[in-house]
């Protein structure tokens, strides 16, 4: 059925609603509920609740007085290198992936917002707040200010982060991901949200020279990233944690960290079942796919010319709402100032 062929992991351009991006009526009918963005319909007494991007006030993402967001606090020790993460016995990025996704707070801050109709991909790529490479923004956040996200977006983001937060680490270069250019890291994220036929983080990653696919359920590791599609069809981009396992240490099923549309209804841990151990319904096993970013000694060149090129949107940069300071409160018994 062409539906099951549909139903992989991104917040998708152009085809029936992604798993990590459901339609909007089903994906935020609580939180738009709750900001009573109703209207009656013409003609009837039907509320018709309307879309986030016609309704969010805009606003700057908040900040802390030195420009921290609550995850740049988390890990300010980390990128100055006042906290140094230890390698794993293979170089991989997954301890620096691990650093990264503690630092998310678990307390519903970070919730999750995907809309299918309208589509939003000119304002808003599933981050939450803006990621910048070689002097642009890669994916943008929603310009409300609310830090929301969705899976694909999610996991993107983690990669980034850990990426630059390994190279200051090395006294590398924060924004040189294996030579790439800024639209490199541009066409990866559309391969990374699923814009093209075959395509993966899998596949992104790979292509790149950055890392492998992990075929073997066994070699799979914390923080390697996993993406699979379900029955009913949907599907997730996932940060791969640990399996679940049955009594004879079969594994039955996964635990992860993404932003996730059920459960927590944003950034948080979640699990899953395969279909084949929970009556036909849950994770199609054999459409798990794993990537780890290896070693930076390891990265391989890549040829731009066999690694799909995708156009699904384009690199808009985001406008924001820039606020003026305060106005300095006139000391008691001080002369106003003349005009």
């Amino acid at each position: 059925m062409i539906i099951a062929a549909l139903a992989v992991s991104g917040c998708r351009h152009g085809r029936a609603p992604a798993p990590c991006c459901a339609s909007a009526a089903m994906a935020d009918a609580p939180a738009l509920a709750a900001r009573s963005n109703a209207v009656a319909a013409a003609g009837t007494n039907r509320a018709v609740r309307l879309p986030k991007r016609l309704t969010y006030t805009p606003r700057p993402y908040p900040v802390d007085e030195r420009g921290f967001s609550p995850v740049d606090k988390a890990l300010a020790k980390a990128y100055a290198r006042e906290e140094m993460i230890a390698d794993d016995d293979e170089g991989s990025l997954n301890p620096y992936i691990l650093r990264v996704v503690a630092a998310y707070p678990l307390d519903g801050s970070y919730p999750y917002h995907c809309s299918w109709e309208p589509r939003e991909y000119d304002i808003y790529n599933g981050v939450t707040q803006d990621l910048w490479y070689q002097g642009m923004v890669v994916a943008k956040a929603y310009p409300d200010g609310s830090r929301c996200s969705y899976c694909c977006g999610f996991t993107f983001e983690v990669f980034v982060r850990a990426m630059k937060l390994r190279n200051i680490q090395k006294g590398l270069d924060p924004d040189d991901f294996n030579g790439m250019t800024f639209h490199d890291l541009f066409n990866l994220l559309q391969i990374w949200y699923i814009e093209g036929k075959g395509d993966s983080e899998q596949r992104g990653i790979v292509a790149y020279g950055l890392g492998r696919a992990i075929t073997d359920f066994e070699q799979a590791r914390p923080g390697d990233i996993l993406s699979y599609s379900t029955t009913p069809p949907g599907g997730h981009s996932t940060i791969f944690i640990d399996w679940l396992r049955d009594e004879q240490n079969r594994i039955i099923g996964l635990k992860y960290f993404s932003s996730n549309l059920s459960g927590t209804r944003g950034v948080g841990y979640g699990s899953g079942k395969f279909s084949d151990a929970n009556n036909g319904r849950g994770i199609l096993r054999n459409s798990v796919k794993i990537a780890r970013v290896g070693a930076i000694k390891d990265y391989r060149p890549f040829n731009r010319a066999e690694i799909p090129w995708r156009n699904a949107y384009a690199p808009t940069q985001p406008d924001r709402v820039l606020y003026l300071p305060a106005p300095t409160a006139t000391p008691a018994g001080a002369a106003d100032p003349k005009p």
